[in-house]
């Protein structure tokens, strides 16, 4: 008992420190003791083996996506393609509908095999531009990405080449598009309910007379709209950013999708610079800067993933998942509960899905559960509770755009944790109703 009060407490303590400014490295080391010591066990194992083991993990398999990815940004930022590309988009869509485009701009690239944490990268720049051009406080960036991001192209929408779509198919036998009439409604709302609330905290901060404030590391005159003379044409601009996605589509399944994705940002940093060479005023201090941008984006992610690999590691995580597992009601919910227990505990979706898929999947395929069903509801489900504030995905958000969780957690908590899990009902009741 002790143990599992140990684990609530410090997933506690994780996040009031979060919001209190503390650094996630610190912050997660000494939650990670209070984990070991309410679970008796070895700190020095627990921290020298499990942590480094996590954020070993993390950093050894990510570097090259967090230093090519914020190498890219920092190219199409220097070289005008991303004033190019939002002035493009500005013109077709209007300044009014910033929060829309940069919704739709992300989810066609996480739709298209772009991880999230390249997306981050990719399209902040982007965002930066638009949301001054509309006049829209800059913590809303952050919900509106994860908009984009984190909710329909990576657990709802029929075919995501998402690794969140791809688990429940190794175990149960099903497809990346398996219940597409499930898929599809629960992305419809999730997309529309996710506008609904950000256009809507956009108009209230507008009305409480918030404007865009750029942050200390947010260059503006780099990326300003005002003087698009020098501008590549908008049509070169965009060809890397769609050269990335058309290389992870031509290398996907025959070299490993992290290799492949890595392969596919060089293309793209290499073309901005064939195209834009003469428009980067220090080519050098663009790749020197790109390159220093992503260290510490990719460290604090690594400390929290630390933190997490000790938590499954003690024994009381194990009576989180039996817990889980044992729920006795209909099967779509006993699954979406469990999965959501899980992915919140170690705060990562991937992670939920695996252990859940891994220890359960084949008991459920044979209580008769359709599985295209148990497929759909369980990667909807793990986009619920693995976005706290302790998640990876989450500290990189904030750490790459320059807030804090006080100033704009909230409003990605409502996009990635409130409406999914809202979400997963309306998925279990198509479920119960259709499959």
């Amino acid at each position: 008992m002790l143990g599992v009060l140990g684990v609530l407490i410090a997933i506690a303590l994780i996040i009031y420190m979060a919001y209190k400014g503390w650094g996630i490295i610190p912050a997660s080391l000494l939650c990670a003791i209070i984990v070991v010591i309410t679970n008796s066990g070895d700190i020095w194992n627990a921290l020298s083996v499990n942590y480094i083991n996590g954020f070993k993990y993390f950093a050894g398999t990510y570097f090259l996506i967090f230093v090519l990815g914020a190498l890219f940004g920092q190219v199409m930022g220097d070289s005008g393609s991303a004033n190019a590309i939002s002035l493009k988009l500005l013109d077709w869509f209007g300044e009014s509908r910033a929060i829309l485009v940069v919704t739709l701009a992300t989810a066609v690239l996480t739709y298209g095999g772009v991880n999230l944490f390249i997306v981050i990268f990719t399209v902040y720049p982007l965002a930066l531009i638009l949301f001054k051009a509309a006049d829209i406080p800059k913590r809303l960036i952050v919900a509106t990405v994860g908009a984009g991001a984190a909710t329909l192209t990576m657990t709802s929408l029929p075919g995501s080449p998402s690794i969140q779509n791809l688990i429940p198919a190794q175990v149960l036998g099903t497809t990346a598009t398996a219940a597409p009439l499930m898929g599809i409604i629960v992305s419809v709302f999730l997309l529309g309910a996710s506008l609904w609330y950000i256009q809507g905290q956009a108009k209230k901060a507008k009305a409480n007379g918030e404007h865009f404030v750029p942050g200390p590391r947010d260059n503006m005159d780099k990326i300003s709209l005002t003087d698009a003379s020098n501008l590549p044409d908008w049509k070169i601009a965009f060809l890397p950013l769609v050269m990335v996605i058309v290389v992870i589509f031509l290398l996907k399944g025959k070299i490993d999708a992290i290799y492949g994705v890595s392969i596919a940002l060089g293309v793209g940093i290499l073309l901005t610079y064939l195209f834009n060479w003469k428009r980067f005023s220090n080519p050098l201090k663009a790749l020197n800067d790109g390159c220093s941008n992503s260290v510490m984006a990719l460290i604090n992610t690594s400390a929290i993933v630390g933190f997490g690999f000790v938590v499954q590691n003690v024994a009381a995580f194990q009576a989180f998942v039996k817990f889980a597992l044992g729920l006795k009601f209909n099967p779509l919910i006993s699954e979406a509960i469990a999965v959501n227990v899980i992915a919140g505990i170690t705060g990562s979706a991937s992670g939920g899905l695996t252990i859940f898929m891994k220890t359960m999947g084949p008991a459920f395929l044979k209580m008769g559960v359709n599985p295209e069903a148990l497929h759909r509801v369980a990667s909807i489900a793990s986009g619920g509770l693995d976005s706290l504030p302790h998640s990876g995905a989450v500290i990189t958000l904030l750490m790459v755009m320059g807030l804090t969780h006080k100033e704009a957690y909230k409003d990605l908590g409502v996009v990635t944790v409130v409406i999914p899990l809202i979400g997963t009902a309306l998925a279990i009741a198509i479920g119960v109703l259709f499959y």
